[in-house]
């Protein structure tokens, strides 16, 4: 599982440097919104060196491209060794992620994350999430506020309805959680860890980041404490004795019923 990811812009070497070193579980290297277009060409050229050189013991690489035939340009550049996976921007539907299948026939395997940052996109979610080579899903929330014409607000419930279809798409196609949307916020801190806690409860199991200080608090919030993991063993080993006794439900120390549902969720969150 993945709980950490740091954008880092493609044409900043010394960032690129410096990130392998934070402690990231996942490096999404922006050959996209960070670089701009006269520059995309070099960066490029640029970032598929970076890879080829990069240390075995490294977080995992990802590899944001553009959206269409520039993006195209990428996939072809950067797939190979040191590449992870690549995140596609932009994606509003399979079409988009077919005609990327067929640019990376010459790397079976490499995986695909779409990011969602579109009306068309969330409505398209269970179809993009079932597409080939898809291995998780991500939401693009400023596009997408754009798209949709609204004005998150401090309780953000205005993005509630996607970000609820990004984390039902995943695990109905069978994919992991998905990664919580990226927050610009990063000098009032527990701002954001209010923020990744409510994207905790619906679903996500780790968020993005743009900035080094974002990932202790990333961290933290998707990393089960001791007690929680207790409780979980706990609720197993009461499981397997009701069990044995005959009875597939039985009342945990709050009083209430604990059956296979919530099992699940404690086997998930020992995972």
């Amino acid at each position: 599982m993945r709980k950490t990811a740091l954008y880092v812009p493609g044409d900043r070497p010394d960032r690129l440097a410096k990130a392998l070193t934070l402690g990231a579980d996942e490096l999404i290297v922006d050959l996209e919104d960070a670089v701009p277009l006269t520059a995309k060409e070099h960066t490029r050229a640029a970032v598929a060196a970076w890879l080829r050189s990069l240390p075995a013991d490294r977080p995992r690489i990802t590899v944001r491209i553009n959206p269409g035939e520039l993006g195209h340009a990428d996939a072809r550049a950067v797939a190979g060794p040191g590449l992870d996976c690549l995140c596609a921007a932009k994606v509003d539907d399979v079409d988009d992620l077919h005609a990327l299948d067929a640019v990376l026939a010459d790397a079976p395997g490499l995986p695909v994350v779409p990011l969602l940052e579109s009306a068309a996109a969330i409505l398209a979610a269970p179809e993009i999430a079932a597409a080939p080579r898809v291995a998780g899903l991500q939401l693009g929330e400023a596009d997408l506020a754009a798209d949709l014409g609204v004005t998150p607000g401090p309780d953000e419930s205005e993005l509630l309805w996607a970000r609820s279809q990004v984390t039902a798409a995943s695990a109905a196609a069978g994919l992991p959680p998905p990664l919580g949307p990226v927050s610009t916020q990063f000098r009032d801190l527990e701002a954001f860890r209010t923020t990744t806690l409510r994207l905790k409860r619906l679903g996500f199991r780790g968020r993005a980041c743009v900035h080094p200080a974002q990932l202790p608090v990333v961290a933290e919030v998707f990393t089960p404490t001791p007690a929680e993991l207790d409780r979980a063993r706990s609720l197993l080993a009461r499981y397997e004795a009701a069990l044995a006794s005959g009875s597939a439900v039985f009342v945990g120390d709050d009083g209430r019923l604990v059956d296979q549902a919530v099992i699940r969720a404690a086997r998930a969150l020992l995972a």
